[in-house]
Parts: C-alpha cells; sequence; structure tokens
C-alpha cells in the first residue's frame, strides 16, 4: 500500500524530527530529507505535502540552505520559521534582520479570520528566531503578528503556500496541533490513514520482496528495538530469521540469562547464543576514548556475526534494531555527530553483508506500539533502552572485568530500589556510571582512594530530549549508603542532574 506523504525537509532545525513525529501521530505518513536532497528525493516522487522546517543560518547569508520552489510548485506547503522566511525570500517578499529578536513565549495579535492560525484556543506560540519577514510576497497575506513581529505568519491560499515563525511543533505552542492539523486535513486533503498495523505490513512487504527465499541474521539484544525487528522479520520470513544473542560481557548484571529465557519464550524455542566476552575484552584492552570503543564494539560485533553467517552458508543479510534517534545522533547531511551508534556510523568498512533496517525512521514509542501489534509482552516492549555497546559506554576510560563487575553492581542496586519503591513510572532511563577518576574517602577510620559513581535516571519522549527525574533525596540518600556499603572499590556516589541538551543520556 502507497501512503500520502508529508514529505518534511530539514534547513538543520532542532526541532525537525519533532514535525516529522508530530505528522505522523496526526495519521499521516511523513519522512523527512537534507535540504542538500530535496530536488533530487522531490524529482523522484510527488509529495502530497510539503513542511519546510527551521534551521540556525539566516537566508540573508551567503550559501544558506536553500530550496527550488518550482519543484514544489502546487504542492500544499507549510513554512516553518527558517522555512517562511527562505518562502517569503525566493517568492518575491523582504527578510530582515530584526532589531528586536524573538525567543520564547509570544502572543499572536490581528490574527486574519479564517486564516490557518484563526479561532485558536490559546494564542500563546513559541518563537526563535533572529529574521523576520518584513514585506510577504504578492499574492500573500499576512494572518496574523505579535507585538514585536509584522508577519508572525502569511498565506497564499491559490497557491496553497502556508508560513508560520513560530514553531507550532513543540508543546510551547499549545494549540500547534491544530494548525498542523489544519494543513494536513484542510489545506492538503489528507487521509490519515497511516498506522501502525499498515507499517507492519508495508514492512512485511518489503522485505519478502528485498529477501526473496534467502536467510536473514537477526541480531538481537533482548531490547525492545532488536525484539521488534526480530518479531518483525519473523513474521515476514519465519523460521528464515535467524536470531543471534552476542554475550559480550558488557551487559547489567543477570542480563545475559534474562535475555536468553526471555527472548527463547517469546519467539523461535532456538535462540544462538554466541559467549564472546573474552574477545570484546581482549579488543577493549587499553581502549578510553570513546569514538574508538564504539567503533571496536561494533566491528566485533560484525565479526561475531558474520562467522555465524559463514556457518549458514551463504547468509548475507543482516537485521538490526537501528532508530531514527540513532541516526540523527551519529550524523547526518544537517545534523552534527553527537556520537557514532555501534549499529550506525560504527559498522566497519570491510563488512560484507548487507543490512537490513525496518526501524530506522521510527521513534521509539512508535516501535514500542509495532511491538505491541507484533504481540510482544509488556516485559519486553516497556523495557528500559539499554546501549548496543553496553556498559562500555558507562564506563569512561578502560573497560575491564573488575570495573565492569563495579558497574554492573551498583547498577543493579539503583534499579532494584527504583522498583522496590515503586519509582519506575515515568522513568525512560535509569543506570549508574563509573567514572575515570578516583576520589579520597575514610572508611573504618582509615584513609581509601577509591571510585566514584554517578547515578543517572531521566524523563523522555524520544530520547531526543530528557531531563533528569526528580528523586526524594531520602530515597538517593538510601541507594548511595547500600552500594558504598556493598560495592567493593566505591566510596563516593553522585546524582546527575544534567538535562539533555546540553548533556547526553549517556555519559559516553
Amino acid at each position: 500500500m502507497r501512503h500520502q506523504l508529508v514529505l518534511v525537509i530539514d534547513f538543520g532545525g532542532q526541532y525537525t524530527q519533532l514535525i516529522v513525529r508530530r505528522v505522523r501521530e496526526l495519521g499521516c505518513y511523513s519522512e523527512m530529507v537534507p535540504w542538500t536532497k530535496a530536488a533530487e528525493r522531490l524529482r523522484e516522487s510527488r509529495p502530497s505535502a510539503v513542511i519546510l522546517s527551521g534551521g540556525p543560518r539566516s537566508v540573508l547569508e551567503e550559501g544558506a540552505p536553500n530550496l527550488d520552489f518550482s519543484l514544489i510548485k502546487g504542492v500544499p506547503t507549510l513554512g516553518i520559521c527558517y522555512g517562511l522566511q527562505l518562502m517569503a525570500h525566493r517568492l518575491g517578499g523582504r527578510v530582515v534582520s530584526a532589531s528586536e529578536k524573538e525567543y520564547g513565549r509570544r502572543h499572536l495579535t490581528g490574527v486574519r479570520a479564517s486564516s490557518l492560525v484563526d479561532g485558536l484556543a490559546n494564542d500563546q506560540v513559541w518563537m526563535s528566531h533572529g529574521d523576520q519577514v518584513e514585506e510577504s510576497p504578492s499574492g500573500f497575506v499576512t494572518t496574523a503578528q505579535t507585538d514585536t513581529c509584522r508577519v508572525a505568519s502569511f498565506e497564499n491560499r491559490d497557491e496553497r503556500q502556508y508560513g508560520v515563525q513560530f514553531h507550532p511543533e513543540v508543546s510551547h505552542t499549545p494549540d500547534g496541533r491544530r494548525i498542523l492539523r489544519r494543513f494536513l486535513f484542510d489545506v492538503a486533503g489528507l487521509d490519515g490513514d497511516w498506522t501502525s498495523q499498515n507499517f507492519i505490513s508495508d514492512e512485511i512487504h518489503r522485505i519478502r520482496e528485498r529477501v526473496g527465499d534467502e536467510q536473514v541474521l537477526c541480531a538481537v539484544s533482548g531490547g525492545v528495538d532488536s525484539s521488534v525487528m526480530a518479531a518483525l522479520l519473523t513474521q515476514a520470513i519465519g523460521a528464515r530469521a535467524v536470531c543471534v544473542f552476542v554475550d559480550h560481557g558488557l551487559l547489567r548484571h543477570r542480563e545475559a540469562e534474562q535475555v536468553i529465557e526471555t527472548f527463547s519464550k517469546t519467539f523461535h524455542p532456538h535462540l544462538v547464543v554466541i559467549r564472546a566476552a573474552d574477545r570484546f575484552f581482549s579488543a577493549l584492552k587499553g581502549v578510553t576514548e570513546p569514538e574508538t570503543k564504539r567503533k571496536t564494539i561494533g566491528a566485533e560485533f560484525v565479526r561475531c556475526f558474520e562467522e555465524h553467517a559463514d556457518e549458514l552458508k551463504g547468509c548475507r543479510f543482516l537485521a538490526q534494531g537501528t532508530l531514527y534517534p540513532d541516526v540523527i545522533e551519529s550524523g547526518s547531511p544537517t545534523a552534527a555527530k553527537i556520537k557514532t551508534h555501534h549499529n550506525v556510523g560504527g559498522l566497519p568498512d570491510w563488512m560484507r553483508m548487507e543490512v537490513i533496517e525496518p526501524l530506522k525512521w521510527l521513534f521509539k514509542d512508535e516501535v514500542r506500539e509495532v511491538g505491541r501489534q507484533l504481540g510482544l509482552p509488556d516485559d519486553v516492549v516497556d523495557r528500559e533502552p539499554f546501549p548496543g555497546p553496553g556498559l562500555a559506554v558507562r564506563i569512561l576510560g578502560e573497560v575491564t572485568p573488575d570495573r565492569v563487575r563495579i558497574t554492573q553492581e551498583a547498577d543493579w542496586i539503583f534499579r532494584t530500589e527504583i522498583l522496590k519503591h515503586g519509582l519506575q513510572k515515568g522513568i525512560w532511563q535509569s543506570y549508574a556510571a563509573l567514572l575515570d577518576v578516583r576520589s579520597v574517602g575514610v572508611m573504618g577510620d582509615e584513609r581509601t582512594y577509591e571510585n566514584p559513581i554517578v547515578l543517572r535516571a531521566v524523563q523522555s519522549e524520544d530520547a531526543m530530549t530528557a531531563q533528569a527525574y526528580p528523586f526524594p533525596f531520602e530515597f538517593l540518600e538510601h541507594v548511595c549508603n547500600r552500594i558504598v556499603n556493598e560495592v567493593q572499590g566505591v566510596n563516593r556516589v553522585l546524582y546527575d542532574l544534567t538535562s539533555k541538551p546540553p548533556a547526553t543520556i549517556e555519559w559516553e
């Protein structure tokens, strides 16, 4: 089934992926394309609607992100922030550097009747811009303003071109969803028929078409992403989806056994388990730089998988549970590389197998819903995210068996106490990290010089942003006392309060 496509053209805005999410939440299939590849994509397929994202540059700068508007002539188009400015600039309007910049909350005034922004229950919007439209292009009418912005929104109904200077996709614009809904359904006339069940049907068809009658090695970790990926592959090609679990020695306390038991019950009675802790520790010996760690682990994973693929005699496909945040953080033409995920930028050039990533354009909550539709149990679908490189990215500095032991024990105490106190609801991710420093302490009237542990727990919707979970102080004090008393090698415990941004959720 071919769904109506809403193409979001990314000009480097920090909220671009959120636009895609909001469109999908309204039941319309959406994809994102960087502006550098937009022309090629638009020539290949004509979308049902186009949304132009925000961006950090000025349309007045030389070499600023651009678009040939003749390629979307006649296509319902909504410009957001930079997208509105680019629309004005390219279609004959005038954009200037504003004397009064707008950042944060503003209120729309002078709203034109029957416009895209008319009749909002809440006139509060979220602004983030330094330039603004001084004069709208011919054929456009201004439909709203703020006290410092003459053109907060405009539209050309005949050409079905609309623009808003603010960000309707963020929660700080309370009625932003209504604006997007009006554009998608009233202006573009979309059906809103994209659901997780339709996604499953489409992907099963794509997988069967690509794989034919061959086998696919499914790299599973027990986490929700790889579990949903494996369930999807199993539904598509049955037993030809060969599930392989690599125990690299970097998992949480008792996790390998739990994964094997849960996974075997949920999928095939036979799960291929590769015990490879020694080879991973050997490869990581002396490695301290985070990017090198990730790439080393990615390479060892591939070696394990390709060795097993050789045993299967002709298995040339490797399926992974890559998600959209993995792709974004590993770098794209419009986004800076934050860190290389072992299953994206961490894959080695010499890899022979072809990669299948059926979930790579989905967000975590979408993956969970797909998992539910596939019949996965709640304890799998609702599991906290766990990085593919395991505790290696939670151990700063060299990864050794003893440092893994310290991290595992502290992490076990922290997560066990969260469950015991009923605090797990609302936590996206929780863990203990081991720092690459030592601190002075006193235990039993004697000086100690041991390791600090950092506890981290965050609230998030999709891992693109996150806030520290507000534990009661008494709870943190209790956990601290347990870790210091029970984990040999630890004499200090800290709690990480930093949000994302500026920090990432993981320490490495």
